[in-house]
Formats: C-alpha cells, structure tokens, sequence
C-alpha cells in the first residue's frame, strides 16, 4: 500500500468536496469509506501527487484498479477512461433517474467499466 500523506489526503477530499470524483456518490452515503485513488496507476509510472489523485468510492476504486482505458460501447474503438484531474465531470457525464450517462466516448466507457449503473448503484444516487 503506498503512504499518502494526511496532508494530500485531506486536500484530495476537499477538493472532491467529500464525494467520489467519478460516480459523485458522496462518501456520507456510503457503506464503506472512499479512497485516494491514483489516476494513472503507479504500475503505469502514475505519482502520488495532487495532479494524479482522485477521491473515489471504494466500488469505482476497485472496478477501475489500475486500467487507464476500455472500450467504447457505442463505437467499439478504444478510449481512455475520464480523468477527473483533466476532464469535466458534466461535460463527460449526465445523470437521469440515478442513471449516469456516457455524453462521450469516455464517460461510456468509464461508466460500464466502473459499473456504474448497477441497480443497488443507482438506488444509492437516488437517495442523495
């Protein structure tokens, strides 16, 4: 496990206004805590500083893991995920009845890697 200062730590939640940066749950509806999430994997030579950590809920963090792309369901080609330290959030992302949906070839693939629209998922945005 990498050491992530309490200091970096506390500015990559406030940052995240306490919410996962990917699905936007935020972290007081959630079961289990979120995490520091290393956007570009350090197996990928990703850093531990602030323009390489995201907040994310434990479910994004573990169906992401170390992958920095899928592919599109709509078009098939290849693409990377959303980065949240790159990328806008709404620009990538649109949210319909607790749905999230892909606006774009990374916030599709983003949101079927990351499951993002299981029915428990979606539940736990509609009590938000």
């Amino acid at each position: 496990m990498v050491y992530v200062s309490d200091a970096l730590r506390r500015f990559v939640v406030e940052r995240a206004a306490q919410s996962c940066e990917y699905c936007q749950l935020p972290n007081s509806l959630s079961f289990y805590p979120h995490e520091v999430d290393h956007v570009i994997a350090l197996k990928h030579q990703g850093k531990t500083n602030v323009e390489n950590l995201a907040y994310a809920c434990w479910r994004c963090n573990r169906y992401k893991g170390s992958d920095l792309g899928s592919f599109d369901p709509q078009t098939s080609e290849f693409c990377f995920l959303f980065n949240p330290r790159q990328q806008v959030w709404v620009e990538h992302f649109g949210l319909k009845e607790g749905q999230i949906i892909g606006r774009s070839p990374e916030g599709r693939t983003t949101a079927l890697l990351l499951k993002m629209n299981m029915a428990d998922r979606i539940q736990e945005r509609l009590r938000c």
